[in-house]
């Protein structure tokens, strides 16, 4: 096999992320509009290359007040950072279905090396429509990659004291990527 071309369908694609708050529950908040590509050799997945870029304007967390104040230089700094990037460097085969991908992580312009444990869900050839007509079938993968990253690191540093020692929002944050891949045309995929 060669390697394939896959763009993510940024419908069907999403990024998901979770903070402790107030040190007793969780906020989640969701990241759509996250466009990307995967080039895979099914027989070489450890040559495989993957690069997203997530709409951090777009963040949503249900409360607009505090969607706002994300979107604030206090958290991500839109305004100077609309955009998060992810270029996977390196690919290590768990299992049949199990992969940790290795790259550099870029929020607020700010660079780390992230680790994701990704899983992979599946092909399928689907309809594909454009314009109200069906120009299938079009061959779709699915992958759920999730890590923990520490947000100092990026330096999303605003934070508040409660009582007895507590802080606002935890400086751990889970981030969970469903991907909906769709195979490019005129690719043929195993």
């Amino acid at each position: 096999m060669a390697m394939t071309k896959w763009f993510f369908e940024p419908g069907h694609t999403a990024a998901e992320f979770r903070a402790r708050h107030m040190m007793v529950t969780h906020v989640r908040g969701q990241l759509k509009n996250v466009q990307g590509t995967l080039e895979v050799d099914p027989d070489k997945p450890e040559e495989a290359r993957v690069e997203a870029t997530v709409d951090a304007t777009q963040v949503y967390t249900g409360q607009p007040q505090r969607d706002a104040h994300l979107r604030s230089a206090d958290f991500f700094d839109v305004d100077h950072h609309p955009t998060w990037t992810f270029v996977g460097s390196r690919v290590h085969q768990v299992s049949g279905i199990e992969f940790e991908v290795t790259g550099d992580l870029t929020v607020r312009g700010v660079t780390h090396p992230v680790t994701f444990d990704v899983t992979y869900l599946g092909q399928w050839d689907t309809p594909w429509w454009e314009d109200g007509r069906d120009l299938g079938p079009r061959r779709r993968a699915g992958f759920t990659a999730t890590t923990r990253i520490n947000r100092h690191d990026f330096g999303v540093n605003w934070n508040d004291v409660v009582g007895r020692g507590g802080v606002v929002v935890s400086p751990t944050v889970d981030v969970v990527v469903d991907v909906e891949a769709v195979l490019e045309p005129g690719e043929t995929a195993a």
